[in-house]
């Protein structure tokens, strides 16, 4: 009886010594993932969602104005010339 007395608390204090282990271990990476986000969050430096968007809209509007000075151009000035020729072309009267 006094041996399986001993074997129990034997296993009681190896669970209890496995179990400040891992609470050791795991206060640990705790420790590690707060610092590591603490250095994350200061930093100063990088691009940010705000600076990309705005490059993206300011290059679609740029776009969008070049694409409508050009439709200008050719719809006033290319295509007139461009049909008043064609129709000179198969307008022949021989």
């Amino acid at each position: 009886m006094k041996n399986f007395m001993n074997k129990v608390i034997s296993k009681v204090n190896d669970v209890k010594e496995k179990g400040k282990a891992a609470a050791i271990a795991g206060a640990l990476k705790f420790q590690q993932l707060r610092t590591k986000s603490g250095t994350v969050l200061a930093q100063q430096s990088g691009e940010g969602f705000v600076d990309t968007a705005l490059k993206i809209l300011i290059s679609v509007v740029i776009g969008a104005l070049l694409l409508a000075g050009l439709y200008m151009l050719f719809n006033d000035t290319v295509l007139p010339t461009l049909v008043d020729r064609v129709k000179e072309l198969f307008n022949y009267r021989g």
